[in-house]
């Protein structure tokens, strides 16, 4: 059986803070070593936070849900959410992203390619686009998505345990 978790999220930016906090107990009761607890609940805290600022949340569907799956040398970190019609424009935006990502050999340069972009933008810019990045670069992840049968976002990083 692999070790995993399941956390669900409410829309409130303090849960940022406690699902990185209960990933990094997760992760070391793994016996991870300090730097990986960091990277696995950094590359789940920047998923969450897109899930919080993309997602919609309704009464009837109050929350995302985490899930983190170790298996072997894998670390699996997905966040499903629930979306709407007006954030449709979003996952056409997450799709180029993702592929501009993936379309450097290292992922340390598109990350400082978006931080150089990001650097000559106005202080008061709403979307910086650096957390798939920073997922891929930091957190040496694959990332990807789909919507599922609910129309539910479900984002997913693959890392290998380093």
């Amino acid at each position: 059986m692999s070790p995993e978790i399941t956390i669900s999220v409410e829309s409130d930016w303090n849960e940022i803070h406690r699902v990185g906090a209960e990933l990094e107990s997760f992760f070391e009761h793994l016996r991870f070593s300090q730097e990986q607890c960091i990277r696995y609940s950094m590359i789940a805290c920047e998923l969450v936070e897109n899930a919080i600022k993309y997602g919609h949340f309704s009464v009837d569907s109050r929350c995302a849900v985490l899930h983190v799956r170790v298996s072997g040398s894998t670390v699996l970190v997905q966040v499903t959410n629930p979306v709407h019609s007006e954030v449709r424009s979003h996952l056409q935006e997450l799709d180029r992203t993702i592929q501009w990502t993936r379309g450097f050999q290292d992922p340390f340069e598109a990350y400082i390619e978006r931080v150089k972009a990001i650097s000559g933008e106005p202080l008061g810019m709403k979307k910086s686009c650096l957390g798939i990045a920073r997922i891929a670069y930091e957190g040496r992840a694959a990332i990807d998505f789909y919507l599922d049968e609910n129309e539910r976002l479900c984002v997913a990083a693959v890392s290998t345990v380093v």
